[in-house]
């Protein structure tokens, strides 16, 4: 897939704290973006679904055969040798499977996908019962019909002779990422209030004597070197989805695999 720098779509929140008098709602939107973006960050880069547009290529059994043999054009059948050693006849649509008693029809969608937004196949919309999506990302065509063994990729997507499927990739937003984006939003707008008694207070006191009372406080540079925030609840979610602090998700990739075509640009 490629390279994604940010969120799509700032998370939702629900803010538990007494914002500053006098803040603007815009504000608030600015560091809920700015929130949103630091917390996807440090959570692995996986969470909240972004749409993707791909013009996929129809697996084949050929692709993942050791040992293949083939000859002529004509026919839905074509002899391979399994990695047993057995020579059987595969479909041009799909393979079967140990638990599968017939062929399948699918496309590989890289993932994790959330949810499929939209099929176009040769212009035309096809409603969600005539596929299902399963582990790990693999499109099924269920109404006894076939994905296109190939497509005209210099025609725009929903052309005639094209096939596109629009879905989301990434992991929901769920209620504990709610939390702790609201917590983090309400750090930040506080610091940037006047008194500043959130994020800018006393980012360079170490140790405070008065009256009497010692009080230390930690490193801010530490903490963020761990990859935490030094709030509690931010910090209790982001070593629940990010135990490991991975920087991205983790990815296998496969010399033999075609992934599927993406437009970048216009």
């Amino acid at each position: 897939m490629p390279l994604q720098t940010g969120v799509c779509d700032p998370w939702p929140i629900d803010l538990c704290c007494e914002l500053p008098d006098g803040t603007d709602q815009a504000v608030v939107e600015r560091w809920r973006r700015v929130a949103s973006q630091l917390l996807w960050g440090l959570s692995g880069r996986c969470i909240g679904p972004c749409p993707v547009t791909v013009r996929p290529c129809r697996r084949a059994c050929l692709a993942s055969s050791p040992l293949t043999v083939q000859w002529g054009t004509g026919g839905r059948w074509i002899p391979y040798i399994d990695s047993t050693g057995v020579w059987r006849n595969a479909s041009v649509c799909g393979c079967s499977s140990d638990c599968a008693c017939g062929e399948l029809c699918e496309v590989y969608l890289p993932g994790p996908v959330f949810d499929v937004v939209e099929v176009d196949v040769d212009g035309e919309v096809l409603v969600p019962e005539a596929y299902r999506v399963d582990a790990p990302g693999r499109l099924v065509r269920t109404d006894g019909g076939c994905w296109p063994s190939c497509q005209n990729m210099v025609e725009p997507s929903g052309s005639p002779g094209t096939f596109t499927v629009t879905y989301r990739i990434g992991l929901p937003v769920d209620e504990a990422a709610i939390a702790a984006v609201s917590e983090l939003v309400c750090h930040l707008i506080k610091g940037c209030a006047p008194g500043a008694c959130g994020c800018r207070a006393g980012r360079n006191v170490s140790r405070l004597s008065r009256q009497g009372v010692d009080m230390e406080f930690g490193d801010p540079t530490l903490i963020y070197s761990e990859g935490r925030t030094g709030l509690p609840l931010v910090d209790l979610w982001l070593s629940t989805v990010n135990p490991y602090r991975m920087t991205s998700p983790s990815r296998v990739y496969s010399p033999d695999f075609r992934p599927p075509r993406r437009t970048t640009w216009p």
